[in-house]
């Protein structure tokens, strides 16, 4: 298999995470590439039209994404314990609690964005503003509704909260999610001393 690949990108890294905890990450070759909002890359828009990462490229020449599709193919194979719970109400909340995570890590992005990639006399501070709020209200949720989730299991919806908050210290480290959220805090510090959180540090 081979995955378009960014050393910074959140979705990357929850990508890779999962495929550490299958146990199967040796059967990845990571391709380098330059994703990029405005000039997208053509090597990663010849298997996937929004020129986006991760994309995934299988043996047989099959293009999958995005992250979320991803990380079930990689569930689908590998024989560590899977991460999506295959039925009931346990799998509806790891895929909604990933679901929360990914659209924390979407406003992250767009915030990012704002100020590195937009025009600074382009910008617009509410809007900026809106996204952090995004941030904030989501983890306040982790805090409040999904420590008891967080802290008793590993399932796809605690690997993408969990990439979501590495995010935060790697790219916003001012934005102080810690702050009244002490049991959280408790629980991503342990988390993030996994090997496959270890292994796939953001850089860039």
């Amino acid at each position: 298999m081979k995955l378009f690949f960014s050393p910074a990108s959140p979705f990357v890294r929850k990508v890779m995470v999962c495929a550490i905890e299958r146990g199967i990450d040796g059967q990845i070759e990571k391709l380098g590439s330059a994703a990029h909002p405005i000039n997208q890359d053509a090597s990663i828009k010849a298997h996937n039209p929004t020129g986006k990462v991760p994309t995934l490229v299988t043996d047989d020449g099959t293009a999958i994404y995005d992250s979320r599709v991803i990380c079930e193919f990689l569930d689908s194979i590998g024989g560590a314990p899977g991460l999506f719970p295959a039925s009931g109400a346990e799998r509806w909340k790891a895929l909604v609690l990933q679901s929360a995570a990914d659209e924390m890590l979407d406003a992250a992005l767009l915030a990012r964005y704002e100020t590195v990639a937009r025009p600074e006399a382009l910008r617009w501070a509410d809007w900026h503003k809106g996204q952090i709020t995004k941030i904030h209200t989501t983890v306040k949720a982790y805090s409040d509704e999904w420590i008891g989730h967080l802290e008793s299991r590993l399932d796809i919806g605690t690997v993408a909260a969990g990439v979501s908050l590495g995010y935060l210290d790697f790219r916003f480290p001012d934005i102080g999610w810690r702050d009244g959220n002490a049991r959280l805090a408790a629980w991503y510090q342990g988390f993030a001393e996994r090997p496959s959180m270890k292994a796939t540090l953001p850089v860039g």
